[in-house]
């Protein structure tokens, strides 16, 4: 059963990949092209109490998201923020960053805090044909 963060976040029809332990969600509010969440299925709500089994998991997700990340949009770099103040549930937002702006579905997605910390609050207005596009140039390029 997912718990309320990872509802919030648009589980199931925003889902990228599930393990046992994790998921991966395409952001619902792209800051930069190809922004996910990425949350523990668990109840924690401090990363230092997730399962040792969801910790075991984490590197491999993460490995998961910057292979299909560098295949689908190429970011110079992948800022993950685990700040949980709205949300509660053991989670990270992962911004890809981009130093010009990438073409996706007719969009310019630009990256406004570029080379600085990411605009969080910054969002760029996309269609929800120009989301599906995003999530399935993510899943055309996901390991397997």
């Amino acid at each position: 059963m997912p718990n309320a963060t990872i509802e919030k976040f648009g589980y199931p029809g925003s889902l990228l990949r599930e393990t046992p332990g994790w998921v991966v969600l395409l952001r619902p509010q792209q800051v930069t092209a190809g922004c996910m969440v990425l949350a523990c299925k668990e109840s924690a709500t401090s990363l230092g109490r997730i399962s040792a089994e969801a910790a075991a998991q984490l590197p491999g997700v993460v490995k998961e998201i910057e292979e299909a990340l560098a295949a689908s949009f190429r970011p110079e770099k992948v800022n993950y923020l685990a700040l949980m103040m709205v949300d509660p549930h053991v989670h990270f937002h992962v911004i890809p960053r981009y130093p010009v702006p990438v073409q996706i579905a007719d969009a310019e997605v630009v990256d406004p805090g570029w080379p600085g910390p990411p605009a969080i609050q910054e969002v760029a207005d996309l269609t929800d044909s120009q989301l599906h596009a995003i999530r399935e140039e993510l899943r055309k390029h996901w390991p397997r």
